[in-house]
């Protein structure tokens, strides 16, 4: 089994994202951190607490992480996920309390006693795991890999007309804490990036068919999903807007899932019209060798992916 650390700011796509990863078999689920993003740190906790007692898993440690960015203000996501942060489904409050620790702390120290062996899958801003890199470089080298849901490539159309931040061409996660993401891009950690061109495709979308064996599976967290994807239809949207940050877990699940290439990156934090824009050099000359190289997302077999997102969550 995969060892993961979930750092997160559900979010309702988050939310679906935590049931995939908890109920995958291919996953040993270590934490959960959560983070201020698409809102603010009291809401994301509960949210995340919410979705380990609707699914019976209280054994994995919910920790509240940051509350703010390193830099700047907390802005205001422009895309509601409705006045619950999970699309008005609106779980039961929870019982379960976040655990003591820091959740940079919580990360710091699951990668120190698995050295080697952890993934960190960030689904919100990345701050916590910079936070955790700072405090303790050390750990850097011990990091397997991070996988984030970050930035915007230019790869295809979805790249920039999905944009989901708040200046034209940026992606939500990286534009609230771009240097955050500078930081964990620099930190020479391995970086898989999926990135709008990949995670908000119109193709990453339920066939009614789908929607309604969602809406009668005995799983509630399938009936949720169901009613979440019907709440951003409602608003003129998509599925994929409750299914991007699944993505990465699927990434992580099944790696052939998502075909990627390999981009000098570098994060855009001053740039009024630019502020959170992630620029990929992929120059064949020229190319400016000292941004940081990551993997980016660059093509994905959506088909298998919703199979293995419906399958997990009506099984």
């Amino acid at each position: 089994m995969k060892k993961v650390i979930i750092d997160t700011d559900p979010g309702m796509d988050d939310t679906i994202a935590m049931v995939l990863a908890a109920k995958s078999p291919e996953i040993q689920l270590l934490g959960i951190s959560s983070v201020a993003g698409n809102y603010p740190l009291d809401v994301t906790t509960t949210n995340a607490l919410k979705t380990v007692e609707l699914l019976g898993r209280t054994d994995i440690p919910v920790a509240r992480g940051m509350g703010k960015p390193l830099a700047r203000p907390l802005p205001p996501d422009p895309f509601s996920h409705g006045s619950d942060g999970q699309a008005e489904v609106h779980l039961p409050q929870p019982t379960t309390k976040p655990v003591a620790q820091h959740g940079v702390d919580q990360i710091i120290d699951i990668v120190s006693d698995h050295p080697g062996q952890v993934t960190i899958i960030t689904l919100g801003p990345l701050t916590n795991v910079a936070m955790a890199f700072m405090k303790e470089p050390g750990i850097v080298p011990l990091v397997k890999e991070v996988v984030s849901i970050a930035g915007s490539f230019g790869l295809n159309k979805y790249a920039f007309a999905n944009a989901t931040g708040d200046t034209p061409q940026s992606e939500w996660n990286v534009y609230v804490d771009p240097e955050a993401a500078k930081l964990v891009f620099e930190s020479g950690v391995p970086v898989r990036a999926v990135g709008l061109d990949v995670a908000t495709h119109f193709d990453i979308n339920f066939s009614e068919a789908e929607l309604a064996a969602l809406k009668a599976s005995g799983r509630k967290e399938a009936n949720i999903a169901e009613q979440m994807v019907r709440f951003v239809q409602g608003r003129g949207f998509e599925s994929y807007c409750v299914l991007i940050d699944s993505m990465a877990v699927a990434a992580v699940i099944d790696p052939s899932l998502i075909g990627t290439l390999p981009a000098r990156v570098g994060v855009e934090t001053r740039g009024e019209l630019t502020l959170g824009q992630t620029v990929a050099d992929f120059r064949h000359h020229h190319g400016w060798a000292h941004l940081p190289e990551i993997q980016v997302a660059a093509t994905a077999d959506y088909r298998r992916f919703l199979d293995l997102l419906l399958k997990t969550l009506m099984d």
